[in-house]
C-alpha cells in the first residue's frame, strides 16, 4: 500500500461541496483517505484577478502507482467539469499530488514531490495540519520547516 497526500482546490460554485465530491470519487478509485486536513479560504496566487480559493489536503492509502493515480485524479476533474482554459485560473476543482511516499517523480506529465509546493503556502498550511513531520524527499525538510522558510505570505484562513 502506498501512502500519498493530495492537494484540492475550488474556487467556483459550491467550493465546499466540490471538494467533496472530488473526495467521494476517490473512493471508487481505490483511493482511500486516511486523514484530512481543515479547509482554508486561500488568496489566489499568480492569477490574482479571481474568486478566492478553498482548499485541503488528504493523506491517502492506494495500490495505485504515481502514473494511474495522476489519471484517475484527471478523470476526476474532467468528470465534475473541469476546464483548462485559462493557466492558473478559476476551476472547480483542482486535484494535484504532492508525495507519493519517498519517490521522486520526474516525467513531462507528472513530477513529485509537487515542483512549487514549498513556494506555496495554501498546499503548505494544510500539508503541515496532517503531516508536519513528513519530509520532503528532495529538499529533506520536514514540511513545517518549508512553511516557516516559504517566501509565500498570501493569505491562507482557516475556513
Amino acid at each position: 500500500m502506498n501512502t500519498a497526500y493530495l492537494s484540492l482546490g475550488s474556487n467556483i460554485g459550491d467550493r465546499a461541496h466540490n471538494i467533496t465530491h472530488a473526495l467521494e470519487q476517490l473512493a471508487s478509485h481505490g483511493v482511500r483517505v486516511v486523514k484530512q486536513s481543515s479547509l482554508y479560504e486561500t488568496e489566489p496566487v499568480e492569477l490574482r484577478e479571481q474568486d478566492w480559493f478553498l482548499n485541503c489536503v488528504v493523506e491517502v492509502e492506494t495500490n495505485l502507482r504515481p502514473q494511474e493515480l495522476m489519471q484517475v485524479l484527471l478523470n476526476i476533474e474532467r468528470s465534475m467539469g473541469r476546464e483548462r482554459t485559462v493557466p492558473k485560473g478559476p476551476r472547480i476543482i483542482d486535484v494535484d499530488i504532492l508525495l507519493f511516499g519517498s519517490e521522486v517523480v520526474k516525467e513531462s506529465q507528472l513530477e513529485i514531490p509537487h515542483p512549487r509546493m514549498a513556494d506555496r503556502r495554501f498546499v503548505l498550511t494544510p500539508l503541515a495540519e496532517i503531516a508536519p513531520d513528513a519530509i520532503h524527499p528532495i529538499m529533506k525538510k520536514t514540511i513545517q520547516q518549508l512553511l516557516e522558510d516559504t517566501p509565500d505570505h498570501s493569505e491562507v484562513r482557516r475556513a
